[in-house]
């Protein structure tokens, strides 16, 4: 009998020894995520191979396979690798379906699998692939969150899809998810995020705080619009990893987003750049346009660099347009209307910056004084910007397009000084004069004077602006610009 039972323990042991080996989230995996994260996608490569060699029944690679794949693509922006290696996905879910039900790691991988792909397609305009992945996602994340409560990791793409699902703009992927009738909450998956910044730190589970704030941090500069995201930034990556290239390039994006080009030079000239990390185009471009911002007579050096050692599909036509631009500020049209041919005839109309371009380039040529206004004002230089419209007035302007976008500027420039009061006068201005016109300058301004007054908690104020935003003729980002004022009613309680 005694024999029996130490049989069978030995039997129940080496059984629960393999359901757990098909999740092992071991100290080589946690260095290879680490890797990936930190964009050294070479050294995380091999240590997912040593894995696998080790324990070849570890699910967890298949997971890293798929994190090594979203960072590829998502650092080379190449269509002709995202064909490619999309084809891996099936695969990979196939071996997860057959794994340990019983683990955390089971929904959340396949969760996550679904996720990424999901993210990759809607960057080349698949948006019925990325509805159906999405949708997957989000029922296998809500399931776990019910089994697994204490299993913080999944917090972090069940709160990016909650963001995902409450601040899609109408168009071809919302269409699709509101099909499955899925539906997310924006402020939901911040507040859920944001916790999980002061939890997960003190948890098991802190290699996951890098992934974290790259979510988070996007999503508090160029989802929800934070006016506090640049200094919850810097508060942020502080304990991140100091050998990460992902967290170089955090730092630098939200500084540029978020008025602060001076700072993002400075950053992303520093980033890590040796050939243990993935190559990164991209960082060449938003150095550019910083420096263009701060009007550097180097700022084309970037550009150039960007379009000749990126192979990727997204940013070329944006590239070409700020091209087009300096040449343009120097006076020189015949150089400018070369470079507006390039923005017409090269890349691609994915996203939005380069869809954009082409609508700039299709126009006529912007009002120089207005061009470096904007530019100035984008980079965080307001004062220098203020300076350029002394002893201007609207008369001065000939394009009703540039009278409008003349109180526009005004009104941006203002309401970056904090002077409200400006800020509210000239954006009145703006939709006084622009309210039937086809440029986005009206509706723009009725969020932002939505805004101000959220922030002077004036709801009544508020919700009169962002309902002003439907009733505007404007084509240029109708979608974005309606569900911003849809955000806004909702955070008031107005809708």
């Amino acid at each position: 009998m005694f024999r029996k039972l130490i049989l069978t323990t030995v039997v129940l042991f080496c059984f629960s020894q393999t359901v757990f080996a098909n999740f092992d989230f071991n100290s080589n995996c946690v260095q290879a995520y680490k890797c990936i994260i930190g964009l050294r996608l070479h050294e995380g490569r091999q240590l997912i191979d040593k894995e696998k060699a080790a324990h070849p029944q570890n699910s967890i690679t298949v997971l890293l396979d798929n994190y090594y794949d979203f960072f590829t693509i998502l650092t080379n922006e190449n269509k002709a690798d995202f064909d490619r290696l999309k084809n891996n996905k099936s695969g990979r879910i196939d071996r997860l379906n057959d794994e340990d039900q019983n683990s955390p790691y089971y929904n959340f991988c396949i969760a996550q699998v679904n996720l990424q792909w999901a993210l990759l397609h809607s960057r080349f305009g698949e948006y019925t692939a990325a509805g159906f992945e999405i949708n997957k996602a989000y029922r296998l994340l809500q399931n776990n969150s019910k089994k697994f409560p204490a299993f913080l990791p999944n917090n972090i793409p069940l709160g990016v899809v909650n963001v995902l699902l409450g601040s899609l703009p109408n168009g071809a992927l919302k269409s699709v998810l509101g099909f499955l009738g899925i539906k997310g909450n924006t402020q939901a998956g911040v507040k859920m995020l944001e916790k999980l910044s002061v939890d997960l730190p003190k948890s098991g589970y802190a290699y996951h705080y890098d992934e974290l704030i790259y979510y988070l941090t996007y999503i508090q500069t160029d989802v929800v619009n934070d006016p506090q995201a640049y200094a919850k930034m810097l508060h942020l990556v502080v304990s991140a990893d100091s050998t990460s290239l992902l967290a170089d390039y955090i730092v630098g994006y939200i500084a540029l987003r978020t008025g602060h080009s001076s700072e993002a030079i400075s950053w992303l000239q520093k980033r890590h750049q040796s050939s243990e990390y993935q190559p990164y185009p991209y960082i060449d471009y938003l150095i550019g346009v910083a420096k263009m911002n701060r009007d550097d007579n180097d700022a084309n050096n970037y550009f150039n660099r960007f379009l000749q050692t990126n192979k990727g599909a997204n940013f070329i036509k944006d590239a070409y347009l700020h091209l087009a631009w300096q040449c343009l500020l120097d006076g020189d049209m015949a150089r400018y209307r070369g470079f507006v041919a390039f923005v017409k005839a090269k890349g691609n109309l994915y996203n939005d910056k380069d869809k954009q371009a082409l609508d700039e380039a299709n126009d006529m040529p912007p009002n120089v004084l207005l061009l470096r206004a904007r530019l100035l004002c984008d980079g965080g230089f307001y004062s220098k910007a203020l300076i350029l419209f002394n002893g201007k007035t609207i008369n001065d302007f000939t394009l009703e397009r540039d009278k409008i976008e003349y109180y526009y500027r005004l009104g941006r420039i203002y309401d970056a000084m904090d002077n409200d009061v400006n800020a509210l006068k000239y954006y009145q201005n703006t939709i006084g004069i622009g309210k039937t016109s086809t440029y986005h300058y009206a509706a723009t301004s009725a969020t932002k004077m939505g805004m101000i007054y959220e922030q002077h908690k004036d709801y009544a104020k508020a919700k009169g602006a962002y309902q002003m935003v439907f009733d505007f003729k404007n084509k240029q980002f109708k979608n974005s610009l309606e569900q911003k004022a849809k955000d806004g009613l909702n955070r008031i309680g107005a809708n």
